[in-house]
């Protein structure tokens, strides 16, 4: 039974809050990972596994596992339309039939649908887009992911914060309410420039592709996870964890964890920020910008003048309250990125699936 937003916090306990907070990441890689987590929850192995488990059946998790990284492993951008009202749903009937199509959203905004599409090549990922196009008579606006500063949608949400880390940005102390191991790590927030590439540039081996398309939906649930995912991909379980600790290490793995689901734990209210920033302090501020901890994604994408479009930063701000969300834009606006913005709210959800690495790794 899923919970809703309001009544989920009814269901936890101190240890399921330990659990929610300090588990979003830095799981175990270990034959037996819930004795670990057993140990520093005070609880032993089995019901640390069933308060997983619990969590996840409730909706409070939405999966556990790996949070894989498309980009990385395969080639991948945000594409937008401009769907005229009387064929939106015509439009986004077409988009959302392509596999290769893991997210799409509508948005307050001229460019009203907003998609990804990931394959496992540029030409492949272009090849689709030119399809979108001749099938929709849409143009589509290509912002493929040139530079990561901070993509990350790990935040406490066992908290009355109006928004992501609230209580870490307004004291810069960790909230007392969250755990602490998840203070610790937003003390440590990484906002340095990563440069990605358009074309595929993992260097997977052939165990790699299998592991990555048994894992794409999450572990199995047990007390072994990491020897079941050997045994389905026909390995021995110390190159299983081997290769899960390279791929990490790679960044074809961004973390591995209890993967929150943010609309049931109450923060439903998000913003898509762009901002025209010069492209000479373009480094400098998105690094900043992106160690601010009440922002929980921040990259940068090209502009595209031929199509009106002049934005080359990109914020997300997560909350539960639409004003907290905009307060902390103005915040933004004013204290750090002094530039001309607009503020993309997502309306409706249109699919929303992890990117199907069949089709990447398989290619």
């Amino acid at each position: 039974m899923s919970l809703q937003s309001g009544d989920w916090r009814e269901r936890i306990d101190d240890v399921d809050a330990a659990l929610i907070d300090g588990f979003q990441s830095d799981f175990p890689i270990e034959e037996r990972p819930f004795e670990a987590v057993g140990r520093e929850l005070g609880v032993d192995p089995a019901e640390a596994l069933d308060r997983v488990r619990r969590l996840r059946d409730d909706g409070v998790f939405r999966r556990f596992g790996p949070v894989l990284n498309p980009p990385v492993i395969g080639s991948s951008t945000l594409a937008a339309v401009s769907a005229p009202e009387d064929r939106f749903d015509e439009v986004a009937e077409v988009i959302n039939g392509y596999r290769q199509v893991n997210h799409n959203y509508a948005r307050d905004h001229e460019w009203n649908m907003w998609f990804v599409v990931t394959a496992g090549s540029r030409a492949t990922r272009d090849e689709i887009i030119a399809d979108i196009e001749a099938r929709t008579g849409c143009d589509v606006l290509v912002l493929p992911m040139l530079t990561d500063y901070y993509i990350d949608l790990e935040f406490p949400v066992v908290n009355g914060d109006r928004f992501a880390r609230e209580a870490r940005s307004d004291s810069g102390a960790p909230d007392e309410r969250a755990d602490p191991r998840a203070g610790e790590r937003l003390d440590q927030t990484d906002a340095s420039a990563t440069r990605i590439s358009e074309d595929a540039a993992a260097d997977l081996s052939e165990l790699d592709r299998r592991l990555l398309l048994e894992i794409q939906e999450g572990f199995p649930l047990t007390a072994t996870p990491y020897r079941d995912v050997a045994d389905a991909v026909g390995a021995e379980v110390q190159d299983v964890l081997a290769a899960v600790e390279k791929l990490l290490a790679d960044n074809c793995i961004k973390r591995i964890g209890c993967v929150v689901n943010h609309i049931v734990t109450g923060f439903d209210s998000n913003c898509m920020v762009v901002w025209d920033v010069p492209d000479d302090a373009l480094d400098e501020r998105g690094q900043a910008v992106g160690e601010l901890p009440y922002v929980t994604l921040c990259y940068h994408r090209p502009r595209r003048p031929d199509q009106a479009w002049s934005y080359n930063l990109f914020t997300m701000i997560h909350g539960r309250e639409s004003e907290a969300v905009d307060a902390k834009i103005d915040d933004l606006a004013t204290a750090h990125l002094p530039y001309d913005h607009d503020r993309l709210y997502s309306t409706a959800t249109l699919k929303q699936t992890g990117a199907r690495y069949d089709d990447i790794v398989g290619e």
